[in-house]
């Protein structure tokens, strides 16, 4: 690694990581998740989002064998490109920067949804704008103060559903959930089939951006011990929390008028306890803390994702600069904000494939996502064949059933999103195709030296 290679700072213990790992998700339990009642109904979405759970399950116990070998601020890019080269790390690290750069902006709106509420003056677009310019300066600020933050609201957010699930608990009844429950029928059949398959964006919302701890790696200390606690106790968190928020809620009252709405905790509780009670409004304040705590986390992954791929010569690489003070990647936080901040303000007048822009990115970020989870599970295959020397401190249990499962998993989902979303899918594609082109054409691509734990091999 060559001398004047951009080093980021290790600061981050294994607690910072389970902060970094639960919080980059838990927007995902507040909101968008219902949207696949309003596809699958509730017990067809009960389905989706368990095989969308054994996928991740699997996917972060054989993930975990790469960021720990490999603790490099790339992440997914770094694995590829170890694994097959350029055109391999680019499509990693392309489909990785679309999925963390695509996200932010939903939650951006989300964020000013929720403060819509008390107050009804407040244009949601000028609060994910706030968000964007508080939680930016943040995370220049130094990673430190950015992961304890993240632990910090991640914590409290994990609290208030905790809460949720408590005060509702007394009005649950199965015969709510189970009421209509194969999308709008009570009984099982072929049409419920459809609205299983075209509910797995939703269900994945549960879990999405989990594996954005590994761009924290190479700023954890000791990675190859902290980075594997992290994850296996962030995606066990987690999956928890996912299906006791969404069963909870679906049996208070009638779930149909949960489906398709960006608050139905709220909304859940108001009908458990009325609208006047204070642990209503308490939700509502501390339901800011889990979108604080993805948003936050997704800036953070999404610099260093940009970081990586202008270090490792794939974007110019002025991007690749730190903060001579705070040692932040603060060029790149602020070209991904620039970019989550025009989505935001093209919501009103940009429709793609005849959907507001924001409904449509959250499906791009997806697509991201399930490229870059094949395409990590291909690279641990790869890796295992061609370096079997490689210090592994981590290795993937039920090697190789667990690994296959995931992969076979994340492509059943990608094939049925694509069948689902064909005009967004011929625009991703295009899309990193381009920049693929550009990054190992025009770019100058460099390999990943072998400790893999900064940056490019001299």
């Amino acid at each position: 690694m060559s001398e004047d290679s951009p080093h980021l700072a290790k600061s981050l213990n294994a607690f910072h990581l389970w902060g970094i790992a639960v919080g980059l998700v838990i927007s995902g339990e507040y909101f968008g998740w219902s949207y696949g009642w309003g596809q699958a109904g509730t017990l067809g979405f009960l389905i989706t989002t368990l095989v969308v759970g054994t996928m991740y399950v699997a996917f972060i116990f054989s993930f975990t064998e790469l960021t720990s070998a490999i603790p490099h601020a790339g992440g997914p890019f770094a694995y590829a490109l170890r694994a097959f080269g350029p055109w391999g790390g680019a499509l990693a690290g392309f489909a990785t920067l679309i999925e963390f750069v695509f996200a932010p902006p939903a939650i951006a709106l989300a964020i000013g949804a929720y403060l819509n509420v008390p107050f009804s003056g407040l244009d949601p677009r000028l609060a994910a704008l706030g968000a964007y310019g508080v939680f930016m300066a943040l995370n220049i600020a130094g990673v430190s103060i950015a992961a304890t933050f993240e632990l910090f609201v991640t914590l409290l957010a994990v609290f208030e559903l905790v809460v949720f699930m408590g005060v509702v608990a007394p009005s649950f009844r199965l015969a709510h959930f189970l009421a209509g429950g194969w999308a709008g029928q009570d009984h099982f059949s072929l049409a419920a089939i459809g609205g299983i398959v075209a509910a797995i964006p939703f269900a994945i919302w549960f879990f999405l951006a989990i594996e954005g701890v590994a761009m924290a790696a190479e700023e954890a200390k000791e990675p190859r011990r902290t980075i594997p606690r992290a994850y296996i106790t962030g995606i066990v968190t987690l999956t928890v929390l996912a299906f006791g928020v969404m069963i909870f809620a679906g049996g208070t009252g009638d779930w149909r008028a949960l489906a398709n709405l960006n608050d139905p905790l709220p909304q859940a509780m108001k009908g458990a306890v009325g609208q006047s009670s204070g642990w209503l409004h308490m939700l509502v304040w501390l339901g800011l803390f889990g979108l604080v705590a993805s948003f936050h986390g997704i800036i953070m992954g999404y610099s260093r994702q940009i970081f990586a791929l202008a270090r490792g010569g794939f974007l110019p690489g002025v991007l690749a600069r730190l903060h001579p003070r705070f040692r932040t990647p603060h060029l790149a936080i602020l070209a991904g904000g620039a970019i989550g901040i025009a989505a935001i303000y093209s919501d009103r007048f940009v429709h793609l494939a005849g959907q507001p822009l924001t409904a449509s990115i959250v499906t791009l970020s997806v697509f991201g996502a399930l490229t870059m989870y094949i395409v990590s599970m291909a690279a641990l295959f790869r890796l295992r064949r061609t370096q079997p020397e490689m210090i592994r401190p981590y290795r993937a249990p039920l090697y190789p059933a667990l690994p296959a499962l995931a992969l076979g998993l994340a492509s059943i989902a990608l094939a049925t999103m694509v069948y689902y979303n064909l005009a967004l899918a011929l625009l991703y594609g295009v899309v990193v195709a381009v920049l693929c082109l550009l990054a190992v054409v025009l770019g100058k691509p460099a390999a990943i030296d072998e400790d893999a734990g900064g940056g490019p091999a001299a």
